[in-house]
């Protein structure tokens, strides 16, 4: 199913309540039932790949793979505003998102899971909808749907997965890994894992007023730890082959006991509420056609 949105069309849409985002080694999720691949083509551009969508232990979810079947994107190259777009058109409220960090500390043991929640943004992309004419400057202290965050911990707990909640994520560009200068610059900065992606994403869900938070799989002690190899993808791969599992054991769980839509009190689906500064009679109305899912109900 490809789905194009734009002027001329506003076709129907399988819906889902759940989003699952999924990264290096994650590429389908077991026992979604009820399956439909839709292709979505957003006025962003295409997202990653095509979305799943069907039912998981009786909830509506949608999966994306963040670099595509295969693995076939950079990080700096995933159309991150078109994979958000997608999901906010498919009436996701809640989105689960699972990522391959290397480890700043000491007590983070590789193949541990980190449910982070707060970011240090490196990357030298600009991560917003807006611009072109619209203004707006989403709160960003609390980057996370904590709720949302607590329930993946405790989940992982109750499975008996060893699991850290809370932390500082280190974003960075990428594709190479850090310098060991520069990972013991991040250990100075009070980060705690590293990775490529979260940042970005984190930033885009809340300006798309969607619950969001990420789990993050432990592949190595990055360079930092000298006692330890240098990072490689041979050592990522397969310490994520052994997580990859304890993930989709925790998603299966979780979903089951998520409530329906942003009803946890977290303040996430009403994000942009008093976040506009452009006087409304100055934005272009193409900026308004294009952002209609995400701002429909502030800005007309």
């Amino acid at each position: 199913m490809a789905v194009k949105i734009g002027k001329k069309a506003s076709p129907k849409l399988p819906k889902a309540e759940i989003g699952i985002l999924g990264g290096t080694g994650l590429y389908a999720i077991d026992g979604i039932k009820n399956v439909r691949e839709c292709r979505i083509k957003t006025p962003l551009g295409d997202p990653s790949d095509a979305y799943i969508v069907g039912t998981l232990e009786g909830k509506r979810v949608a999966f994306l793979s963040r670099h595509g079947r295969g693995h076939r994107h950079l990080p700096s190259e995933v159309n991150y505003r078109a994979n958000v777009y997608g999901f906010k058109l498919l009436g996701v409220k809640k989105l689960i998102s699972v990522s391959a960090v290397g480890s700043l500390r000491e007590e983070i043991h590789p193949r541990d899971i980190v449910f982070a929640d707060q970011f240090i943004d490196k990357t030298h992309r600009r991560s917003t909808f807006f611009g072109e004419g619209l203004v707006a400057h989403i709160s960003l202290a609390q980057p996370v749907c904590n709720d949302l965050s607590k329930h993946l911990y405790d989940t992982a707990v109750s499975l008996g997965i060893r699991s850290h909640l809370g932390g500082a994520y280190v974003c960075m560009d990428g594709p190479a890994f850090s310098t060991r200068a520069e990972s013991r610059l991040h250990r100075l900065w009070g980060g705690d894992v590293i990775g490529m992606t979260g940042a970005t994403e984190a930033k885009l869900f809340r300006e798309a007023e969607i619950c969001y938070a990420t789990m993050n799989l432990a592949t190595d002690y990055d360079c930092w730890h000298t006692s330890e190899e240098d990072v490689t993808v041979e050592i990522i791969m397969e310490n994520l082959r052994k997580n990859i599992d304890n993930a989709k054991r925790i998603i299966k769980t979780a979903v089951a006991g998520l409530s329906s839509g942003t009803d946890c009190g977290c303040g996430c689906g009403d994000a942009l509420r008093g976040t506009f500064v452009t006087d409304p009679r100055l934005i272009p109305a193409a900026t308004k056609r294009r952002l209609a899912v995400l701002i429909g109900r502030y800005v007309r």
